[in-house]
């Protein structure tokens, strides 16, 4: 159990909208409104190297994990690893810890029906009664029983990867939000009963199609998958991505004035009209797939 949850606490605030993890049958594939790419260059307006802007996902099975070769030269390339979160920072990884745990147990939190349900989707997906996690936050739950849905034990992460070669580089490592406000984001974004309802659309079939869309770099079905209006409303979308990425990109541009960046943000921000992309697009810069 210990274990479980220090593996969670990489994904707590973020595996939502990054893993693409509610993925509904009755969405459509489209035709790709981007290329079909993680990783994106970010040229122009007067910055003097480029910058690279890549998909991750913070949690994904390790036989299924890959860090291409053109995605390794890029970060070769670059000075500075932007993450959503600082991985590297103790203080932040303290913040995160106390974040697992609660102000008031759930049990007296929740209604008797959102109790009942709530232990109900933990016996079927985690083996776990309610009891045993009384003390986590309604997020914590909802992480661990993602990472269930991947269906195997050997979880990797890539920030965690990234971090650990930018420490090799000597590469310097900053985050584009701190842990707090990531979860202000999140509990603004859903109610309890939202997140139960959320709870009870985690599977292993839905995630292994999740990770079919990574796989194939394919950030438009992502991203249609992530916004699917049957489990993200307008409120919610507002403060899991729109909110995030326009902060991000306001200080992007600085940053990547001083020296070349390696930015890696979960892969469902990337697309749609207020995606990262295209805000980039939208301030001038230069901002192209690299497929080879």
């Amino acid at each position: 159990m210990k274990n479980l949850i220090r593996t969670s606490l990489c994904v707590v605030a973020t595996l939502l909208v990054a893993n693409g993890s509610v993925a509904q049958n009755n969405i459509k594939e489209v035709k790709p409104q981007n290329e079909k790419s993680l990783l994106w260059e970010i040229s122009g307006k007067g910055i003097e190297k480029p910058s690279y802007l890549y998909g991750t996902v913070h949690a994904i099975c390790g036989d299924d994990f890959l860090v291409k070769e053109r995605v390794t030269k890029a970060f070769e390339k670059t000075s500075k690893l932007a993450l959503e979160i600082n991985m590297d920072d103790a203080q932040e990884m303290s913040d995160m810890q106390k974040a697992a745990l609660g102000i008031m147990p759930l049990s007296k939190k929740l209604t008797s029906e959102e109790s009942t349900e709530l232990n109900e989707i933990l016996e079927k997906t985690a083996g776990m009664k309610l009891n045993q996690v009384d003390n986590f936050t309604m997020a914590t739950i909802m992480s661990l029983i993602a990472i269930k849905s991947f269906g195997c034990t050997n979880l990797k992460s890539y920030e965690m990867e990234f971090v650990t070669k930018a420490k090799a580089a000597n590469k310097t490592i900053v985050g584009l939000e701190k842990v707090k406000a990531q979860l202000d984001f999140l509990n603004n974004a859903y109610t309890d009963q939202e997140m139960i309802a959320m709870l009870k659309e985690l599977n292993i079939e839905e995630t292994k199609k999740m990770v079919q869309y990574y796989i194939q770099e394919d950030i438009s079905n992502l991203y249609l998958n992530v916004t699917d209006k049957k489990v993200m409303n307008e409120k919610t979308k507002s403060f899991m991505l729109d909110q995030r990425n326009n902060n991000w990109v306001s200080f992007m541009p600085e940053m990547m004035k001083k020296e070349s960046v390696f930015f890696a943000v979960g892969a469902g921000h990337l697309a749609g009209e207020e995606g990262v992309i295209n805000l980039l697009k939208k301030a001038g810069y230069t901002v192209k797939p690299i497929l080879n």
